[in-house]
């Protein structure tokens, strides 16, 4: 079983209007090398679901996306994501903002293939005025009205490990693997890129430790070292501090034009990487401390 593939291939299973789900964790282990593919694509009017970062900012910036549902999108030291929030003020975007453990609910639900999972997150605050897409239902065991979360169906989750094999097995060792299983078990299909290639054919049981998600539900794998950057692969490399502040300063001056001109627009993934200062500069990039 052979499920390698190439970002190229991946993104060419893409369709417009899909619903795509993107792993990770605002500027954590995102699949940011898919993301770059999708940019030179042609691909239009995505729904993005996802605890965001640049991923969902480049994509708005790009023209690429309908509708966002979403908890946050957010570069963590610089808290507002600037290009999503651009397109946000400019009201170009449909938007489900909603609370982090709502949206968890909401793949778990798609993952289970029940329509709404009830939960009391979101009761007497604004979400659910602004959102109409949430509706109240009644309980019949204790009388109280719940939020009915629905499900989040995905045909697509992009989701970056640190290492995978051919066939799907994909690990995850830093100290947070977010949502990625929950993406991975809502989603028709899921395509995996990681760090390192590895023969997964006898685990040991600290590795097992680390799947989260059967081989069964990854539809393929790409093996592109450094293909997070500029967010981080804990434990192997941090965030790219210094490429987030450029990347921000393009939104107040240049626009994302300029960004993608200088570091996507006619590049390969190695490319992209020398324009950053090489693979080597990338995996010495510090974790950060909390």
């Amino acid at each position: 079983m052979n499920k390698l593939m190439t970002t190229r291939e991946m993104v060419s299973r893409l369709e417009n209007g899909m619903t795509i789900g993107i792993g990770g964790w605002g500027p954590r282990r995102k699949p940011m090398a898919l993301i770059r593919e999708i940019l030179k694509s042609d691909l239009k009017d995505l729904t993005v679901v996802a605890y965001g970062g640049a991923d969902v900012g480049m994509l708005c910036a790009a023209g690429k996306v309908k509708k966002v549902i979403f908890a946050f999108v957010s570069l963590d030291f610089i808290p507002l994501e600037p290009f999503f929030r651009q397109a946000r003020q400019s009201g170009e975007l449909e938007v489900m903002e909603i609370d982090e453990g709502m949206m968890l609910l909401g793949l778990r639900a798609a993952a289970w293939g029940c329509p709404f999972i009830p939960t009391q997150i979101g009761l007497g605050t604004d979400v659910v005025r602004v959102n109409k897409e949430l509706k109240l239902v009644d309980s019949p065991y204790d009388n109280k009205e719940w939020v009915a979360m629905p499900a989040l169906k995905l045909d697509a989750a992009l989701i970056h490990v640190d290492r995978a094999d051919s066939r799907g097995v994909c690990q995850i060792s830093g100290p947070d693997h977010y949502m990625d299983d929950w993406f991975a078990r809502a989603a028709k299909h899921t395509y995996v890129t990681c760090d390192e290639l590895t023969d997964n054919s006898s685990l040991t049981a600290t590795e097992a430790r680390n799947v989260f998600w059967e081989r069964s539900l990854t539809t393929g794998v790409a093996c592109i070292p450094g293909g997070a950057h500029p967010t981080s692969c804990a434990p192997l490399y941090g965030f790219d501090t210094a490429h987030f502040k450029e990347y921000n300063s393009f939104a107040r001056e240049g626009g994302f034009a300029a960004y993608f001109d200088k570091y996507v627009q006619g590049t390969s993934e190695s490319e992209y990487q020398q324009r950053v200062g090489g693979l080597d500069a990338i995996q010495q990039l510090a974790l950060p401390v909390y």
